[in-house]
Parts: C-alpha cells; sequence; structure tokens
C-alpha cells in the first residue's frame, strides 16, 4: 500500500488526502512532525516539508502541487469517482491551477501561517513560543477578505474554478478546514463561503479529516458538523 506522511493540521497534507480519497487511492497515513527535522525524513524530502508521498512503485513524491500533478497524470490507471484534479481544457486547467497557487501561496502566507502556525505549530516547534498576537490579528484580517473572494467565485460558478470540482476546491477547503478545527473562521458572516465548503464537507473523501485530532487542541462546534 501507499503512503503519505502528512500532520493532521497541515493544510497541504490535507488537500492531498482529500485529493487520494478523491482518485480512490488508498493510503496507510504516517504523522509527521516536520520541526523535528528527522534525518530519515530528510531523506525523503529534503527541504523538510509535508506531505511526502510514496506510492506503492517508484520514489517519493514531495509537495501538494507535485503529488496533484502526479495523480493527474495517472488518473487513467485507476478508477475515478467523479472527480478530476484539472478538469477540462488548457484554459479551464490553467484557472484550476491559478487558483491552487492562490490558496497554497497567497491564503498560506497571509493568513495559514498567521493562525495555524502560530497557534499550533509554533507550540510545539524546537523553540517553543507564545503566539505572536500582531500576527493572529493579521491573520484574521487577511480571512475576511479571502472568504469574500471565495463567495465572488461560488456567486459567479458552480465550483471556485469552473463547472467541476477540482484540486483547486481541495486546496481551499484545506486551509479553511484546518482553521475551522481551530474556531477561526466566522462563517456566520460569510454565507456564500459557507454554502461552497458545506458541500465540499459533505463529500466522503472529508469524513476522515473531520476525525482528525491534535493534541492540546480541542475541535470547535462546528468542525465535524455537517449542518453548521
Amino acid at each position: 500500500m501507499a503512503n503519505l506522511l502528512h500532520h493532521p493540521l497541515c493544510a497541504f497534507s490535507r488537500s492531498i488526502r482529500l485529493a487520494l480519497d478523491e482518485c480512490g487511492v488508498e493510503v496507510e497515513l504516517e504523522e509527521e512532525r516536520p520541526w523535528e527535522w528527522r534525518p530519515e525524513f530528510l531523506v525523503l524530502n529534503p527541504a523538510g516539508t509535508l506531505p511526502v508521498f510514496i506510492p506503492e512503485e517508484g520514489g517519493a513524491i514531495a509537495g501538494a502541487y507535485a503529488i496533484s500533478e502526479y495523480l493527474a497524470d495517472t488518473m487513467d490507471e485507476r478508477p475515478v469517482r467523479g472527480f478530476q484534479p484539472f478538469p477540462g481544457g488548457p484554459a479551464a486547467r490553467a484557472e484550476v491551477r491559478r487558483l491552487v497557487d492562490w490558496f497554497h501561496c497567497k491564503f498560506q502566507d497571509e493568513v495559514t501561517d498567521y493562525l495555524v502556525v502560530e497557534k499550533v505549530f509554533r507550540r510545539f516547534g524546537p523553540q517553543s513560543s507564545s503566539p505572536n498576537m500582531e500576527a493572529m490579528r493579521a491573520g484574521h484580517d487577511n480571512l475576511r477578505y479571502h472568504l469574500t473572494y471565495v463567495g465572488h467565485l461560488t456567486e459567479t460558478r458552480s465550483w471556485l474554478a469552473g463547472d467541476a470540482m477540482s484540486f483547486a476546491d481541495l486546496a481551499a477547503a484545506a486551509h479553511l478546514s484546518a482553521l475551522d478545527y481551530l474556531g477561526e473562521v466566522p462563517w456566520e458572516e460569510f454565507e456564500p463561503a459557507k454554502n461552497w465548503y458545506a458541500l465540499v464537507k459533505s463529500r466522503p473523501s472529508f469524513r476522515p479529516l473531520l476525525q482528525d485530532r491534535v493534541a492540546g487542541f480541542t475541535p470547535s462546534g462546528t468542525y465535524a458538523d455537517l449542518d453548521f
């Protein structure tokens, strides 16, 4: 069986867990604490980042984007349950990739880094410290901007990137789910984004994520509630 090295609140890992499930790929999950810089882990990915996917055949594939492209390239080899990471023609696939970059780079830098990293990873890192409250305030402010953008996309399209669900939806939902675990998303103020997230959250691929628990952090009341 294939393996995936991940951390439960790593948004990049979450996006790949969703994609693997949507593509019908069974994996054994191995939790990795990237701040420990294990030598064995660095052999697999010298960058020391998550996730790392190890297929049944072949070497390790590191990084959410590389893994998503691998899944798209090998799609014909597996049964697919109505999902493609990058569906449509060239222009449609380019839009999916634009939004994947938006969430895995811009959203990560402006929101996830300020909230999840400050609140969780800083606590467990080698130089454990209290969260930077100024950074967290910036993250909360930036989150509102991004939720407005998600709402705009969902009001003009069936899914974030177009007519079909894609890896763009999974990338966005992965980041928001990590924030939702920590109770950081003001869903009641952003109804269009909430309605879209409820659709993604109700898919079978999301069930394992909703069962995640991280020591020292209790999930929010909305986290596992499909009718939040």
